[in-house]
């Protein structure tokens, strides 16, 4: 039976970007597959898309895949993007299927879980910092200087996927925070200040709305200057005790970090962090 691609519209419309769709049917209309395309409309990511592709376990193998990688391809040049990317379990059937279409390897992320039941690593406090913590947006006293600390972020390792630098408004950091807010789930911050309202580094963690199974850890960043004196170890364990206490019932954080970044790997080691699979980020070049 011949496979037909159905373009769709995409209601999942954010500030930063949009999707495009398209659904792969039969003859008959019974879908068999998807594929997603996120166009960027920051200027500095606009030349990189992510994508998604999916096809019907019982239908694989009918060239599916395929028809819907060459749709997405098409998508991006035909919105000026120069690099497609996606995520895949290393040595999955996806992994081995974008490497057969051309895709090579842009970076490799290790996924480690922290079991919450475990004991707490004792951290010593920094000399000369202190830590402030908070829930959801940030306190419109610290919302320029947490914004600015962002820029700790710009050298994080990227593999051979160029990136430009992501620019931050103080009204993206609250757009951020709110987002996460109305879908129901809950935003922690911990933050180090070298000085009253000046925050030099920040963890975040995102903890499903109803408090239980895992939290996902979304950004760690230390400015420069203030790097190599055991900040990120620091407010990371305040991140564990502050979660664990807020949330009695959760199993466990969950987090990810670029083979490449070693001090942070030592970093999550020291916590007890335990890895647990790795993905690749597949790339093509247009």
């Amino acid at each position: 039976m011949s496979i037909r691609l159905i373009p769709l519209t995409d209601p999942d419309y954010r500030p930063l970007s949009r999707r495009i769709a398209w659904l792969a049917a039969q003859g008959d209309g019974t879908p068999v597959g998807s594929a997603f395309l996120r166009l960027d409309s920051r200027k500095t990511h606009a030349h990189l898309a992510e994508f998604e592709l999916n096809v019907h376990p019982a239908e694989r193998g009918r060239g599916i895949g395929t028809q819907l990688l060459g749709a997405v391809v098409a998508g991006a040049r035909d919105h000026d993007v120069r690099t497609v990317i996606t995520d895949v379990d290393v040595d999955s059937a996806g992994d081995r299927f974008l490497q057969h279409h051309g895709f090579a390897i842009g970076m490799r992320l290790i996924y480690a879980r922290l079991d919450l039941a475990q004991p707490t690593t004792a951290v010593p406090e920094v000399p000369g910092y202190r830590l402030v913590c908070w829930e959801g947006v940030v306190p419109d006293d610290l919302v320029q200087s947490f914004t600015d600390a962002r820029a700790g972020m710009n050298d994080a390792p990227s593999g051979t996927i160029t990136t430009g630098v992501d620019a931050w408004d103080v009204e993206r950091s609250r757009y951020a925070a709110r987002v996460i807010e109305q879908r129901g789930d809950h935003l922690l911050v911990v933050a180090a200040m070298d000085r009253p309202g000046h925050i030099v580094g920040f963890t975040e963690v995102v903890v499903p709305g109803d408090g239980k199974g895992d939290a996902q850890l979304y950004g760690t960043a230390v400015l420069p200057e203030h790097r190599g004196r055991g900040l990120a170890l620091w407010m990371k364990a305040a991140q564990i005790q502050q979660t664990r206490r807020r949330f009695p019932d959760l199993d466990g954080l969950l987090t990810d970090t670029v083979d490449t970044n070693a001090a942070m790997r030592r970093t999550n080691d020291r916590l007890g962090y335990v890895p647990q699979y790795q993905i690749h980020r597949r790339k093509l070049d247009l």
